[in-house]
């Protein structure tokens, strides 16, 4: 039982309440223009940039990436309590999305369950306040705001803003944390040693043998591993936009699954027929409970 709760500790975990970094265009742009020489030469074969954070209370992940979208595109496709419910669906540990309410009241209810196909009553549930603080030509900030979760978690937090680089390129910035108390540290704690030993995150923190990078562990390797699972699911939801509306399933499954195995020694946990077939059945119970 004690591995079940810090697992689904780990699955949950999320967004802090500070600030973001940036809050208009300018701002964002200008960040930009700073990690350009990290974003021309970064690791992940395109690019973006991840940084992690601890504090004594507090973990943060953060992503910077330039995407091949004229802001129009990401603008249209990240409005909307419903898109975020979509697009958040193909994470293999969100098992169900309800978006709610109207402008500025809106409201998306997540059931966070583990890599398998399970029953919502055995998921956690996160209530989130959804809202967009500013939208214009050439920006946009969306956040999406929890106060409590489970095992003593509190002030969660997904914020995204955008800016137009050129005709055909857009600037965004993901950020994902969350703030915790002495029951999640010690949850996550049991989770590190069981199921979560050995699996790490993005950032290198030295090197082995023959060169090889040592990337780092534990609660930064988790914040940094579903940062990035959620910043790819974005990702990939922009780049679905022109596809049929009946083929855009398949295609988002698809190109979630192959961008995240781009990165298997971090991001790898499923075959591609069990994550296909479990997320089929999962946005088919999506369908016939929103009926």
């Amino acid at each position: 039982m004690a591995a079940c709760l810090a697992l689904g500790l780990a699955l949950v975990l999320g967004l802090d309440a500070r600030p973001a970094q940036a809050q208009d265009a300018a701002t964002l742009q200008a960040r930009q223009a700073s990690l350009r020489e990290a974003l021309t030469s970064s690791p992940f074969q395109r690019p973006l940039v991840l940084e992690s954070q601890q504090d004594a209370n507090d973990l943060r992940g953060d992503v910077y990436a330039v995407v091949e979208q004229p802001f129009s595109v990401v603008s249209s496709a990240l409005q909307g309590s419903a898109h975020w419910c979509e697009l958040l669906m193909l994470h293999l540990n969100v098992k169900g999305c309800t978006a709610s309410g109207t402008p500025p009241n809106e409201q998306v209810d997540l059931a966070v369950g583990r890599k398998f196909d399970q029953p919502l009553a055995d998921t956690y549930a996160l209530s989130f306040h959804f809202t967009m603080p500013a939208l214009a030509a050439d920006y946009l900030r969306m956040e999406m705001t929890a106060a409590n979760g489970p095992m003593g978690t509190r002030d969660y937090r997904l914020m995204l803003e955008a800016v137009a680089l050129d005709a055909t390129h857009s600037f965004l910035h993901m950020t994902y944390a969350y703030s915790f108390g002495l029951a999640a540290r010690l949850a996550m704690q049991g989770y590190l040693a069981t199921i979560g030993s050995g699996k790490v995150g993005f950032s290198i923190v030295g090197h082995g043998s023959e060169g090889r990078p040592v990337y780092i562990d534990g609660v930064r390797g988790v914040i940094e591993r579903n940062t990035m699972r959620y910043f790819l699911a974005i990702d990939v939801y922009l780049g679905s936009t022109t596809v049929p509306a009946a083929q855009r399933l398949d295609r988002q499954l698809t190109d979630w699954f192959a961008a995240v195995e781009r990165y298997p020694v971090q991001l790898h946990e499923l075959e591609r027929a069990q994550y296909l077939d479990m997320k089929h059945r999962e946005f088919e119970r999506l369908r016939s409970t929103a009926k």
